[in-house]
């Protein structure tokens, strides 16, 4: 008897999770059976010192080298803007990201120029990049979080948050659902060493979060960023509190958690995003909300995310990301030196 009603309630418990599993964790059939629904690319990506065509008199030491650079330099600045725009349009089959999230761009000026670089390579002008979500900060060096999207926005909804925190909020909306966009640059091991101030990041997103699901539950909240740590970095799992286990984010024990579409995968078998240290890390990831595993409004298919590891030199054997470097670089020039990620999200029709 005991036997059997253990398996009774396994088969109720895997019954009604299922019903709880995001499009993308069904089969593919189910997924394109869902009517009047869309599906858009998202793609995240440190893009490596982006710094604009005027000299803006940056005084650290970092900023100046780039902000003197490209504003001497034009044919630099314009080789670092195409082998960009290139990458990125070669995604979601020659259109380009529907969402591009980029860090370590200098002001909205150089985030300008790259919108520009994009849409001169979309001859449809539907597909064009017409809305950019940013706002300009200097937080030890003077390069912010920036939002490109052909989809319909929410701009006088675009904020930072915290003192000197690279902490982007942009709201995008479709049909009446609005997916709430935090893209973010953590602060860097070499300021950071022992990691307190990407903690803070973490504390401060996951608040944001909290007050959101305090008020409704099914929120759509994506976090995407350079985190600078890793998925099982204590800034993540504790304080941003992002995690792998599934069934956890779906039914939370106290606070709500967050899903790391990259917490299961390996540094060293693909999946990373920078090669610090002579180690490979995934730095850059994607945290995603309970409401974005559900089948209302937006939602995400964690199966679908992935890291672009094609963008590196022909003879580097390593494969490590093909950086554009700086001024006294005299090396074949990339175009960053993380990969981009992306992940495949699906928004309902008219509500």
């Amino acid at each position: 008897m005991i036997g059997r009603s253990v398996r009774i309630l396994l088969v109720v418990l895997v019954g009604a999770f299922a019903t709880l599993l995001p499009a993308g964790c069904k089969s593919r059939q189910e997924n394109q059976a869902g009517s009047g629904s869309q599906t858009y690319l998202f793609c995240f990506w440190n893009v490596e010192n982006l710094f604009d065509d005027h000299l803006d008199g940056r005084e650290n030491r970092a900023d100046k080298e780039f902000d003197t650079w490209f504003a001497h330099d034009a044919h630099a600045l314009r080789l670092k803007l195409d082998h960009l725009s290139e990458a990125l349009i070669r995604l979601n089959n020659g259109k380009g990201p529907d969402i591009l999230a980029v860090v370590e761009v200098e002001s909205r000026r150089a985030a300008e120029l790259l919108q520009e670089a994009l849409n001169s390579r979309l001859p449809d002008p539907s597909l064009h990049y017409q809305h950019l979500l940013m706002k300009e900060l200097a937080a030890g060096r003077h390069i912010a979080p920036a939002i490109l999207t052909r989809l319909p926005v929410v701009g006088d909804r675009t904020r930072l948050h915290g003192s000197r925190l690279r902490i982007l909020e942009g709201h995008i909306d479709v049909h009446g659902h609005d997916l709430v966009v935090i893209a973010s640059h953590w602060t860097a091991r070499v300021t950071d060493e022992h990691g307190e101030h990407r903690d803070k990041y973490g504390d401060q997103i996951h608040g944001i979060f909290r007050a959101m699901y305090a008020s409704n539950p099914q929120v759509d909240f994506l976090v995407c960023g350079d985190f600078n740590d890793p998925p099982d970095a204590p800034s993540v799992t504790e304080h941003l509190r992002a995690i792998g286990d599934l069934k956890a984010v779906l039914q939370p024990r106290g606070d709500p958690l967050l899903l790391d579409l990259l917490a299961d995968k390996s540094a060293e078998a693909g999946w990373g995003t920078h090669f610090y240290a002579g180690r490979w890390e995934i730095f850059d990831q994607f945290a995603i909300s309970p409401g974005l595993l559900d089948h209302v409004g937006w939602s995400c298919d964690p199966e679908s995310v992935q890291t672009v590891n094609t963008l590196v030199q022909p003879t580097d054997k390593k494969r490590r990301p093909w950086r554009f470097g700086n001024e006294h670089d005299k090396h074949p020039r990339g175009a960053s030196d993380h990969f981009p990620v992306t992940v495949q999200l699906r928004v309902q029709g008219s509500p």
